[in-house]
């Protein structure tokens, strides 16, 4: 895996899935075994374009779950291509929802999978019509566990201010 930061990778087809990928959850690993098997189906790279730290970590504080080395290591065991690490800092929150699907032309995206209620751009002003209108993008619905809860970065940390190491272990589905 060929690991960018943002604005640097230029390729004329691929397939991509962008989230924070915080965790790289089961839920996450749905999305990126997704992502690799339309890859490999078109026989184009694919691209994860992630964010460190989490937008969630740069906004609320809230605890990382994996390092940016752990996220690697992980998206890579995955079969991901190549990873774009973008740099989630004050300059990169004040880019607009059109710079962002400027950069994104550069991948030239076949497919691109997101969450269903994946935001982007300076107030999170961009959505998933929005990326629509200039790409084929496939949004994901959430993906539950046995129990039929959602399985999420915010669940996961919960769980673990609660102590309740016994109920993420499965939710991560890699320790």
């Amino acid at each position: 895996m060929k690991l960018f930061q943002a604005e640097s990778l230029t390729l004329s087809r691929s397939v991509v899935a962008i989230g924070a990928f915080d965790g790289v959850h089961r839920g996450h690993q749905s999305v990126i075994r997704e992502m690799v098997r339309k890859g490999n189906l078109e026989g184009v790279p694919t691209v994860v374009y992630t964010f460190s730290p989490p937008p969630r970590v740069y906004f609320q504080g809230a605890r990382t779950l994996t390092s940016p080395e752990q996220k690697l290591t992980l998206l890579e065991r995955l079969g991901v291509t190549h990873t774009i690490l973008a740099k989630f800092d004050e300059e990169y929150v004040k880019r607009t929802a059109l710079e962002f699907v400027e950069e994104l032309s550069r991948i030239n995206p076949k497919c691109m999978i997101v969450g269903d209620d994946f935001r982007f751009g300076n107030n999170r002003a961009g959505d998933v019509s929005l990326l629509k209108s200039y790409f084929n993008v496939q949004s994901i619905n959430p993906i539950c566990c046995a129990r039929g809860e959602r399985i999420s970065s915010t669940r996961i940390r919960e769980l673990i201010v609660k102590g309740k190491q016994e109920q993420v272990l499965p939710l991560l589905g890699w320790m």
